[in-house]
């Protein structure tokens, strides 16, 4: 079976989202280096999904600073099915626990395999992904406010943050499928 997935940034207006078309036996672990890709993030920061009050996310090793969330479900092998298994069933996906970067997963429609088409693959998206570690959806809407008056005083410094180019409406459909037949999705491993 394949999963129409939406991927919604919460808080986020105008709405960023994707869609994706993904296997109904994709693990956690890959559904999270999809999303990754899809969005646009650079996979820097810790992650979590939330199903109810359960947290699932990636095996932790004592740490120091944190310790270790005995809580937490180790999602290495939990299929995506497990966690969504009807039609407009929804998990929460968290990315960055500093900014918080919490986004809805909705299971849209279940489909058949369509053997012409490899997965997984993005059908849709509307506007550009935030930058990372500006400070969530309230530092990233300061932004745009900034990059819409270029006598800002800090508009140059927004702007070079921002690599020199900035579109909020901007998304890259052929970019982002191009990616996902990658290793690892196109996502950049970091942990």
């Amino acid at each position: 079976m394949i999963y129409q997935l939406k991927i919604e940034l919460q808080y986020s207006s105008p709405l960023i989202w994707r869609r994706v078309l993904v296997k109904a036996d994709t693990v956690l672990p890959d559904l999270h280096s999809i999303i990754q890709t899809t969005m646009g993030w650079d996979n820097g920061h810790m992650h979590q999904f939330v199903k109810g009050r359960k947290f699932y996310a990636p095996k932790q090793e004592e740490d120091s600073f944190f310790g270790v969330d005995k809580s937490n479900i180790n999602y290495e092998k939990v299929k995506i099915s497990e966690v969504l298994a009807k039609e407009k069933s929804k998990i929460i996906y968290e990315y960055d626990f500093g900014d918080s970067w919490t986004h809805d997963v909705i299971l849209e429609k279940i489909l058949q395999v369509d053997t012409t088409v490899i997965y997984p693959v993005c059908t849709a998206g509307k506007m550009a992904c935030p930058m990372e570690d500006c400070g969530g959806i309230g530092g990233h809407e300061q932004h745009l406010e900034i990059l819409k008056d270029p006598t800002h005083e800090e508009y140059a410094d927004v702007l070079d943050w921002y690599g020199g180019h900035y579109v909020e409406e901007e998304f890259n459909i052929e970019e982002v499928n191009e990616l996902l037949q990658q290793d690892n999705y196109g996502c950049v491993s970091l942990f």
